[in-house]
């Protein structure tokens, strides 16, 4: 096991969903399972043609203790003959005795198909100090996808698009490479929504359940979520890619931001009838309160543009503190133009609903104001005009403002409409939560990106200024 650990060691560094850039992971192995032999036909790779009895499907589930807090990583690993091996070389993970290859489980057919059918015929695969049981959530022919790939560019996670001969409902898995306890809420919220026939989500598909050690040290054994099949939208764009075409080109788009509006509306007046909601506490407002506070003291101490601005700030969120806020529900959590497609004949379709990748999972399941989707959204409206100034100084700045503005006001427009609220009562809260991701995005954008930090220094600018307005 040392050679596995070490060929895993070398490998994860070098891969967008690991989470510790620049460092090697100090890996200890929690668990392993073993995918079961798939009954039927397999799902064939663009670039192979294997069979799965020739190869070893092993899901190792491991520990990267360097990391504070610990973060349990999933690893599949399809185990063949080197002599056999036809895999691109980016897709090996090493050697770890002569004669066997590694490969990463996604990019290989054996994997593929035991994947496929446990999402949608269920079944289990066991191992050391694991088990992983399929949750079939809606009859498909497994049988009838003939072709696996690899979703390109994601960060978090790994998923697998599986498409059938005869041009059917193509579906996708998301293998999440991150583990938590407790059910992703990406799982339980989209199941829900499609349950409850929500047109405004991808039907769902399936999930794939593990249990293994629990991280704490003591002998106990918990349950997460290690997949999640969905109905897979082809030949579709995101709304981001939608919104600045249209932003580049000058095209209206108050009707497409209004329905965009309804429809997240419509998804919280769902997940407030599918989950509990409550009252809020003195005690949420003074722990919202305190997120408030902490950031915007590291963004003080970074972004020299926020210190100048700090007391105009501060009355912002004061405001936001004097009113009455609404009940807390389970939102999306993460809520962006990235994060929703634009179906012909369907509409607005939201994805992802796992929250914010940096939270932790118990926070991500809590219950939420759904003005925060609001807000993020509205952030994502101000980067498309950002981002085509900072491409395209020559063009207009007032004209992309404008065209953001238009946007951002039809957005609230078209929530308001669905969802009832009152934005001039509930406005300051929604400045306040604006203008907090603002604060964040400015230290992200000065770590990461300080090209584009000048994006949400000016929406703070402005904020202060119109704290009450969503112009």
């Amino acid at each position: 096991m040392d050679s596995t650990l070490a060929c895993l060691t070398a490998w994860m560094p070098r891969q967008r969903w690991y989470a510790a850039k620049g460092r090697p992971p100090s890996l200890r192995l929690v668990a392993w399972w073993d995918a079961p032999t798939p009954a039927g036909g397999t799902v064939e790779g663009d670039a192979a043609e294997l069979s799965p009895a020739d190869a070893r499907v092993r899901t190792f589930l491991v520990a990267d203790e360097g990391a504070l807090p610990v973060v349990l990583y999933q690893i599949p690993v399809v185990s063949r003959a080197t002599a056999s091996v036809d895999a691109s070389p980016d897709h090996i993970i090493g050697s770890p005795e002569p004669g066997t290859t590694f490969i990463d489980g996604p990019f290989d057919p054996a994997y593929t198909s035991a994947l496929l059918s446990l999402v949608t015929r269920g079944g289990q695969g066991t191992g050391l100090r694991a088990v992983a049981t399929g949750r079939p959530t809606r009859i498909v022919a497994a049988e009838a996808f003939r072709t696996a790939t690899v979703l390109a560019g994601e960060q978090s996670n790994t998923s697998v698009i599986y498409r059938c001969e005869d041009g059917s409902m193509p579906i996708i898995c998301k293998v999440f490479r991150q583990l938590h306890a407790g059910l992703n809420p990406d799982i339980e919220l989209q199941t829900a929504l499609a349950d409850a026939g929500s047109a405004h989500v991808p039907l769902a598909i399936g999930s794939l359940e593990g249990r293994w050690p629990g991280m704490s040290g003591a002998n106990d054994t918990v349950t997460g979520s290690l997949a999640f099949a969905q109905e897979f939208l082809p030949g579709v764009e995101d709304a981001w890619r939608v919104a600045l075409h249209a932003a580049a080109r000058g095209e209206d788009f108050r009707d497409r931001a209004h329905a965009l509006g309804a429809a997240t509306a419509d998804v919280h007046l769902s997940l407030a009838g599918l989950f509990p909601v409550r009252e809020t506490q003195p005690a949420d407002r003074e722990a919202t309160a305190a997120t408030w506070q902490r950031r915007l003291a590291i963004a003080i101490a970074e972004v020299p543009a926020i210190a100048d601005r700090r007391q105009a700030i501060e009355a912002v969120y004061s405001r936001a503190l004097e009113i009455a806020w609404p009940p807390l529900q389970r939102i999306h959590g993460d809520y962006h133009l990235g994060q929703v497609l634009q179906v012909p004949g369907r509409g607005w379709v939201l994805l992802d609903f796992e929250g914010e990748p940096l939270r932790p999972m118990s926070e991500r399941v809590q219950s939420d104001l759904p003005l925060r989707d609001v807000a993020g959204m509205l952030r994502s409206f101000d980067y498309v005009a950002g981002s085509i100034r900072l491409d395209n100084p020559e063009r207009s700045p007032e004209a992309v403002r404008d065209w953001a503005l238009s946007a951002r006001r039809s957005f609230v427009e078209g929530y308001a409409s669905t969802s009832g609220i009152d934005s001039d009562v509930e406005g300051p809260l929604l400045a306040a939560l604006e203008l907090d991701k603002a604060v964040y995005e400015a230290i992200y954008e000065s770590r990461n990106r300080p090209t584009w930090v000048t994006i949400p220094v000016r929406a703070v600018a402005r904020l202060v200024e119109k704290p009450a307005t969503v112009g």
